[in-house]
């Protein structure tokens, strides 16, 4: 067997042994559910040296593509450009080299020293495309190297698997921000790449380019957006090329599962879907199908018409769903907290019923450019979905959703805060969190608000309002209030909601579960 590919092979081996202990650590802490550790380490390093003699001159470095591969990755260094003023350029030939109609895959030359190709995206100046098995060519040209002068360089390549996640290698998706917080986000929206909508230059309606949604997100202060075009990934490449100009904005791959039964976004994988719900394929084989991806799956404005007016907008599966695989529910879609069609009651009832769904929020906006200026249109950022996760990175901010660390910014505000904190003895617990409390025993809950004065907190306990016995009416505009709460060792979810001074929703909290295994 040839060197490479036994290390592919060790490769594998390992991550399907990591893959094992991630599944079994996912039945501790929802948090790490679907985040494995992969692709860390290069699966082939190549290695070699140029001098005077290659000035001017092309090197071509062959190397194998185990079948299977989705998406090959490159990082190149080598010495002496800094104090001799080296110079290397890189290019990639695919198996038919020049001649092929896929075989030349792109020249980036001493632009990039990092860059990657997959069915779906490639970095700019490189052609997305298929990923066919063989031999492959990295192409070196040296424009500059002077006659005594040596070069030592390092080409690092990561091949990637069936069922990546869309946050590997973790050397193509670095964190944007490494430390712990709130992040603000949009997890709903719309581009040219299904049927987001803006006018021209002339004022025609077209359909719109996605830098556009991108820098509104900036304009609105968010942290992290996910494009989520109907049933297509197309975007993606477009996200590739935006990405490392919009360095504090963080851009998710999602895309709106949309059939004639319900919608659903699938977020964090580009990984092809069938996702034609019928009399061939109902619910539960989607979300099979979708499992394996590593993504997280949010049922979309489940309380929406399903008529000729909006077709499978709401949720309407034949037959029973398996929630067990559905990880969020877009609680709030644009600005439909105050209507008769929020998703709220809907998420309810299925906390009520034992799931542990975390409430989400999106602004479906389809209009970047002239949402603002129409008085009912989803403005991107409206609702704002605020996660405490580890770091801002795709991975972070997905498996804080995964585990409920969440909460709800009804209008969009860029300040406005709700964090519902518990402890019990040794025990604490965050939005999203579970603490077990036997009969008779004692959580002390504390809700810290960041909103206007003159409104106030709202505490909901099983799908009903409770009254704590403390004042829960907001007379600054940073307040903290706790309280006692009492188990009867039995399962409840516990949760806070903000209302403003007109009794408007202004924030929503997800649960805290008493019990809950």
């Amino acid at each position: 067997m040839k060197p490479h590919l036994r290390h592919w092979l060790i490769h594998l081996l390992a991550g399907l042994l990591l893959a094992g202990l991630m599944v079994l650590f996912d039945a501790i802490d929802p948090a790490h559910a679907a985040v494995p550790a992969m692709h860390e380490q290069p699966d082939l390093v190549l290695h070699g040296t140029l001098d005077g003699k290659d000035n001017q001159t092309y090197r071509m470095l062959p190397f194998d593509v185990p079948a299977g591969t989705r998406r090959i990755t490159v990082q190149f260094d080598y010495n002496g450009h800094e104090d001799e003023h080296t110079r290397i350029d890189l290019g990639l030939l695919g198996p038919d080299g020049f001649q092929g109609k896929d075989g030349f895959r792109g020249w980036s030359g001493g632009s990039k020293l990092l860059f990657t190709v997959s069915a779906t995206d490639a970095t700019p100046a490189y052609l997305p495309g298929p990923i066919d098995p063989g031999r492959w060519t990295l192409l070196l040209g040296i424009p500059s190297i002077r006659k005594h002068s040596r070069a030592h360089y390092t080409a690092k390549l990561w091949f990637g698997r069936p069922n990546d996640p869309a946050w590997v290698p973790s050397v193509l998706n670095p964190p944007l921000r490494r430390e712990a917080g709130w992040y603000r986000g949009d997890l709903h929206m719309h581009t040219a790449h299904s049927d987001g909508s803006c006018d021209s230059q002339s004022g025609r309606e077209v359909p719109c380019p996605l830098f556009l949604t991108v820098q509104d997100a900036v304009n609105r202060g968010l942290d992290f957006i996910a494009i989520t075009d109907h049933n297509t990934v197309s975007q993606v490449n477009a996200m590739r090329e935006l990405q490392p100009y919009f360095d504090r904005l963080l851009l998710i791959p999602g895309r709106e599962l949309t059939t004639f039964q319900g919608h659903a976004n699938l977020f964090g994988t580009t990984e092809p879907v069938d996702f034609r719900v019928d009399g061939q394929q109902d619910w539960n084989a989607l979300l099979r199908q979708v499992e394996p991806l590593h993504g997280l799956i949010s049922i979309n404005h489940p309380i929406r018409p399903d008529d000729e007016t909006c077709m499978g907008c709401g949720w309407v599966p034949k037959g029973v769903v398996d929630l067990h695989k559905v990880q969020a529910i877009e609680a709030v879609n644009g600005i439909d907290a105050v209507l008769p069609d929020s998703g709220i009651p809907f998420w309810q009832s299925l906390l009520d019923r034992g799931y542990r769904l975390t409430a989400v929020g999106g602004s479906d906006n389809h209009d970047a450019r002239r949402a603002l200026a129409l008085p009912d249109a989803s403005v991107v950022g409206t609702p704002t979905t605020v996660v405490h996760a580890s770091e801002l990175s795709m991975q972070a901010i997905l498996a804080a959703i995964r585990a409920g660390h969440v909460f709800i910014d009804v209008q969009g505000s860029r300040d406005h805060q709700l964090d519902l904190t518990a402890r019990s003895g040794s025990q604490t617990a965050e939005m999203g969190d579970a603490l077990a409390v036997p009969a008779g025993g004692t959580v002390r809950f504390t809700v810290n608000v960041t909103a206007p004065a003159g409104g106030e907190i709202e505490i909901i306990e099983d799908g009903k309002i409770i009254h704590p016995g403390t004042d829960l009416a907001l007379h600054l505009a940073r307040q903290s209030v706790s309280f006692d709460w009492t188990s009867d060792g039995k399962r409840h979810w516990l949760r806070a909601n903000v209302r403003g001074a007109a009794r408007q929703p202004l924030l929503v909290g997800n649960p805290i579960y008493i019990n809950a295994d």
